[in-house]
């Protein structure tokens, strides 16, 4: 029911802005990307405006030269529909929903868990694997073929949000969709290599700083781990650097539950909470308690407040779950 009425959506409007949530990622570039381009195959207008900057490692895919970002004159563009791709909540698209002061429709694209249903149409697959995978469907519904740079940005989103096919959202259609995808030529071992193995030295300088601080809480079976502000001077390497090596402290044995913290950068007394779990504990239930949402396996939230508060609350939460 929700494609029949996206499509319905789609194609009764002319005009679209799109965006996605702030601190961007593979899915969220991937999906957004890939429906302006299903946009204007239909030919419809549409312009891509987000709240941050793209991160470097993404600086690759095709058409990131187009997407704008926030600022006040962008507050002028025209347009019949407002569509939201992998945002549980409007809130999370940031200041980019200010321009839709005159209350045009709201397109609402996702597969959080978390998802509050905040759009006029609501196409929330919360079994999906990631947003682009439910774009790639609404290419098929619409019988617009995909060309080798649609075909590598879906093919990216999937792949990051499954975390290289790792994670459990991983389902039989997200492998059957890549392997279509990868069938027009697109070149994965560069993709991987642009994604995963993109790490410059001062990145790396970063990582050493970070990795040794990890702790351990719950007999170790949660491990968790504060950015400095100090380290916080390059916005997009600090978001990298806290997802690698979030990476890590889930991996360590033992460990279900991997949580990071770091003060959100333009903001007082701001902290983002990162949230990542094997599978066996749902994260998403931490992250709702403090505002924020996501999946079972990885979520956020932001708290106000100093960062020594902030912790203190998250571990109290954690703690209480392995009691």
């Amino acid at each position: 029911m929700g494609l029949e009425k996206a499509v319905e959506c789609i194609r009764k409007n002319k005009s679209f802005l799109v965006t996605s949530h702030t601190h961007l990622e593979g899915d969220a570039l991937g999906a957004e990307l890939a429906f302006y381009r299903l946009l204007r195959a239909m030919g419809k207008s549409a312009v891509i405006v987000n709240n941050d900057p793209v991160p470097l490692r993404y600086e690759f895919l095709p058409g990131v030269n187009t997407i704008k970002k926030y600022n006040r004159q962008v507050k002028n563009i025209k347009f019949d529909c407002f569509a939201i791709l992998d945002c549980s909540d409007l809130n999370r698209c940031g200041q980019v929903s200010s321009i839709n002061a005159s209350g045009k429709p709201i397109l609402n694209i996702d597969h959080h868990i978390s998802n509050v249903r905040f759009g006029r149409v609501n196409w929330v697959e919360s079994k999906a694997s990631s947003c682009s995978e439910l774009v790639f469907k609404l290419f098929k519904k619409l019988r617009i073929p995909f060309n080798k740079e649609t075909a590598l940005l879906l093919y990216v989103g999937i792949l990051t949000d499954t975390g290289s096919f790792r994670y459990t959202n991983t389902t039989s259609f997200a492998h059957q969709a890549a392997a279509e995808l990868i069938k027009h030529k697109i070149p994965v071992n560069k993709i991987y290599k642009h994604i995963y193995e993109n790490m410059n030295t001062g990145e790396f300088g970063v990582l050493t700083k970070i990795l040794p601080k990890i702790k351990f809480i719950c007999d170790g079976r949660a491990s968790w781990f504060k950015v400095d502000n100090g380290l916080l001077k390059d916005r997009v390497i600090s978001l990298d650097i806290t997802e690698s090596v979030l990476n890590f402290a889930r991996a360590i044995k033992g460990v279900e539950v991997a949580a990071a913290f770091r003060r959100n950068l333009g903001a007082k007394d701001e902290v983002r909470v990162n949230l990542r779990s094997t599978g066996k504990i749902d994260v998403n239930k931490i992250a709702k308690f403090f505002g924020g949402g996501g999946h079972r396996a990885a979520s956020g939230c932001t708290i106000k407040g100093p960062v020594k508060s902030a912790i203190k609350k998250v571990l109290s939460k954690i703690e209480a779950i392995f009691s």
